[in-house]
């Protein structure tokens, strides 16, 4: 029986591995501009908890969000050997806090697996499938589900 990944096909779907509080996740390659080593934010006042702050970017303000936290896992007390994984969804920039990149993985077609409707209804849409990679499972996140939604304001 033939894996689920493949490291040398380019064809694939290609996505991005990490930890976050011991948990292994993934993101969509084409959504990643950047990966970077912690810095420290800037705190934000009134924010949902799950936003560690602000960072300059070359010059755009930045949010980062705890993964951890936002997905219900606890909080992360970053140092310097967490990363922030810039994503760019729609047209919001944000950095994604976790515990290290571990990998870039080409899905094959048949590689991602639904989300059980039962484990989808409580997760929140944040996961939209599951990769087996020999003895480990990856949540593959939504990121759309993620992000934190931006209020419009009326004009």
């Amino acid at each position: 029986m033939a894996d689920t990944f493949d490291k040398t096909r380019s064809s694939d779907n290609e996505v991005v591995a990490f930890r976050v509080n011991g948990q292994d996740f993934c993101c969509d390659i084409m959504s990643v501009r950047e990966i970077r080593g912690w810095s420290e934010t800037t705190i934000l006042p009134h924010c949902e908890a799950f936003v560690k702050g602000v960072i300059n970017l070359r010059g755009s303000v930045v949010p980062v969000i705890d993964l951890s936290a936002r997905l219900g896992l606890g909080t992360t007390e970053p140092g310097p050997r967490n990363v922030i994984i810039i994503v760019v969804v729609e047209d919001q920039t944000v950095g994604l806090l976790a515990d290290v990149v571990s990998d870039i993985i080409s899905i094959l077609d048949d590689g991602l697996q639904p989300v059980p409707e039962m484990a989808a209804a409580s997760s929140g849409a944040f996961i939209s499938g599951v990769l087996m990679l020999k003895d480990t499972m990856v949540r593959k996140l939504n990121l759309s589900s993620v992000l934190p939604q931006t209020r419009s304001v009326a004009a």
